[in-house]
């Protein structure tokens, strides 16, 4: 007999040790897998989103920007994206919990990202604990989750300002931040960023395809919506030079891009 999906996405958000939620995400994807969870239960849940006591949030303009040529800079970078990881924990389960009346397949996309990303964090606290640090050594912001509190009523409007477009920053970010950490000598950490990188082009384009099939039911143009909600929202341009190979691959098209380049 298959268990009420609802109540385990609840649980698994709501935890807020992070060894706990790393276990509660790997079991919650296994048990996805072998058909043990019902997506078309409607108990209702409160969704509360956990997180560790440390990193303490500060706003974005206070994290610190640190040199990737010294050891304390080098665990500070990777301490930044060691809680975008975390936090995108956080954000796949509740795509998948706030948003009820989808497919099964949309369920099984974000729980699978959900693993996904806890991979990504394994990999990256590993590098922070290889430079002497850990999670939550550092202050941290939490614009992310900012976003998904403002999305919070419309799918579509999730997938078009979180993986669409704050995910989507993360294809454009990354290479640089590679190029930095070669520099320095740190290549462990470059290459990990290769996996993430990977991955990330996988999540933007569930994000985009989302994105399209709610637009395609609603009567939307997917592009111009996009730029409207960017507008709406106040939301951050993509930044400038975008990574158009990642972004073309996650979906965005040669014209897309092109009318964004033109706004920025």
């Amino acid at each position: 007999m298959s268990a009420a999906l609802f109540p385990r996405l609840a649980a698994v958000l709501a935890a807020s040790d992070i060894d706990r939620k790393l276990a509660l995400t790997h079991t919650l994807a296994a048990d996805w897998q072998t058909g043990k969870l019902d997506y078309r239960d409607e108990t209702p849940v409160e969704l509360i989103c956990g997180r560790p006591t440390k990193p303490d949030l500060v706003p974005p303009k206070q994290v610190t920007q640190r040199s990737a040529f010294t050891k304390e800079g080098r665990a500070g970078l990777l301490h930044a994206i060691t809680h975008i990881e975390f936090t995108a924990i956080n954000l796949a389960l509740d795509h998948a919990a706030r948003f009820r009346g989808m497919p099964a397949a949309y369920y099984g996309d974000w729980i699978n990202v959900a693993a996904e990303e806890a991979e990504h964090f394994c990999l990256l606290r590993q590098r922070l604990q290889a430079l002497g640090h850990d999670y939550g050594d550092f202050p941290a912001h939490g614009g992310l989750w900012a976003m998904a509190e403002r999305t919070a009523d419309d799918p579509l409007i999730r997938m078009a300002l979180v993986p669409r477009l704050l995910e989507a920053r993360g294809l454009d970010a990354t290479p640089p931040i590679q190029r930095r950490l070669e520099a320095a000598g740190d290549e462990a950490s470059a290459r990990v960023l290769d996996i993430i990188l990977r991955d990330e082009i996988g999540h933007v384009a569930l994000g985009d395809r989302w994105f399209r099939t709610l637009c395609s039911q609603r009567g939307c143009e997917p592009e111009s919506t996009y730029r409207e909600l960017l507008a709406r929202f106040k939301a951050p341009r993509p930044p400038a030079p975008m990574n158009e190979t990642a972004r073309l691959a996650a979906g965005f098209t040669p014209a897309e891009l092109a009318a964004l380049t033109k706004k920025m």
